[in-house]
C-alpha cells in the first residue's frame, strides 16, 4: 500500500509553457481567438502581422488583448522573482466498488451520471475507471492539490487593475502546476505513459491518457469531497486551508484525483433525483439536508 505524500515547489518560469491563455483571456471577457497572441513571437513585426490578421471591426479588441498579454507577461516576470507555486500529491492503492472509490482503504462515495447525450451511452461514475474490488487486484489512483502564492495579491489591493491581473494569473498558474504535475506523474512517477510525446497544444487539449477531474467540476460536483481528499493528502502542507463549506483558500487552488484508465474521460453527473441523493447521503454517512446544500444545482425539481 502506498503511503507517501509528496510536495513539489515550482518557480513561475517552470510553468510558463503550461499556462492556458484561453481561460486567462476569458476571465477578461475576450473571446478565444484573441488568446492566440500568446502563440506568436514577441517581436514588433510578428505582433503587427497578428494584429493585421483580424477584420477592421476586431482591431480595437485585438489591440486590447495584445496590451493585456504584454502586461501579463511583465507581471509574470515580476512574480517569478518573489513567488512560487506549490503542489502536493499521493499515489494510492485503489479499487472501485459500485459507486464508491476505495483509496488506501478509505471509502470515497461518488455520484453516478444521470443524463447523457446518446441513448446508448452508459451512465458513468469515476469508480468505473478503476479495477473492481471483486477482482482482488489493486489499481492506482492519484490525489493532488496545487496552489499559487496569494501574498503578492495584497500588494496591489489598492490598485484594482493590477490586483485583478495577479488574481487571474494566479488562477492560471495553479492550473498550470496541475498540468505540469500530471505530466510528470504520467511520464515519470507513475510511469504509465513513459513514451508520451505531446506538443504544448496537445497538452492543453488534454490529448494524453487519463484524466484529472477536479472537485467541484461536473464529474465531482460535491464540494464536500474536498474534506475527504484533505484527509488523504493533507493540503495544509502547501498552505491550502478549507472553509467550513469546503472552499479552498487561497482561491487560486485546484484539487482532485488522477485516473489512468485508457478509456477514462470527463463527463457530467447532471441532475439527480431524491432517491440517488438519499443513497449518496447514506454512503457518505451524512444527513440528506447536509448534502443537499452541496448539490443544489444537481437536484431535479
Amino acid at each position: 500500500m502506498r503511503t507517501e505524500i509528496n510536495v513539489i515547489t515550482y518557480a513561475i518560469h517552470d510553468l510558463a509553457d503550461y499556462i492556458n491563455w484561453i481561460y486567462f483571456f476569458h476571465a477578461w471577457d475576450f473571446q478565444p481567438r484573441f488568446a492566440s497572441i500568446a502563440d506568436i513571437h514577441g517581436c514588433d513585426a510578428c505582433r503587427a502581422q497578428w494584429l493585421a490578421s483580424f477584420p477592421a471591426s476586431d482591431i480595437p479588441k485585438a489591440s486590447e488583448a495584445m496590451q493585456l498579454h504584454k502586461e501579463a507577461m511583465r507581471m509574470l516576470r515580476q512574480l517569478d522573482e518573489v513567488c512560487q507555486v506549490k503542489a502536493v500529491y499521493r499515489l494510492m492503492d485503489a479499487y472501485g466498488d459500485g459507486d464508491d472509490l476505495i483509496l488506501n482503504g478509505k471509502r470515497i462515495p461518488l455520484l453516478r451520471q444521470q443524463t447523457h447525450i446518446h441513448t446508448d451511452d452508459p451512465y458513468l461514475c469515476l469508480s468505473d475507471f478503476v479495477r473492481p474490488l471483486s477482482q482482488g487486484i489493486a489499481d492506482t489512483v492519484g490525489a493532488f492539490a496545487t496552489t499559487a502564492d496569494e501574498s503578492v495579491e495584497k500588494e496591489f489591493i489598492h490598485d484594482p487593475y493590477r490586483h485583478l491581473l495577479v488574481q487571474t494569473l494566479n488562477e492560471r498558474l495553479a492550473e498550470a502546476a496541475a498540468d505540469k504535475l500530471h505530466e510528470t506523474i504520467r511520464k515519470e512517477v507513475w510511469g504509465y505513459a513513459k513514451d508520451e510525446r505531446l506538443t504544448r497544444k496537445q497538452l492543453l487539449n488534454e490529448e494524453y491518457q487519463g484524466i484529472r477531474p477536479a472537485i467541484g467540476y461536473p464529474s465531482l460536483p460535491d464540494l464536500s469531497i474536498s474534506f475527504l481528499l484533505d484527509e488523504l493528502i493533507d493540503m495544509k502542507r502547501i498552505g491550502i486551508r478549507l472553509t467550513e463549506n469546503g472552499m479552498m483558500q487561497p482561491h487560486a487552488s485546484v484539487c482532485g484525483f488522477m485516473f489512468a484508465h485508457p478509456q477514462a474521460h470527463y463527463f457530467s453527473v447532471g441532475k439527480i433525483d431524491e432517491l440517488q441523493l438519499a443513497d449518496y447521503a447514506a454512503r457518505r454517512g451524512k444527513d440528506v439536508a447536509y448534502l443537499r446544500n452541496y448539490l443544489i444545482t444537481n437536484l431535479q425539481y
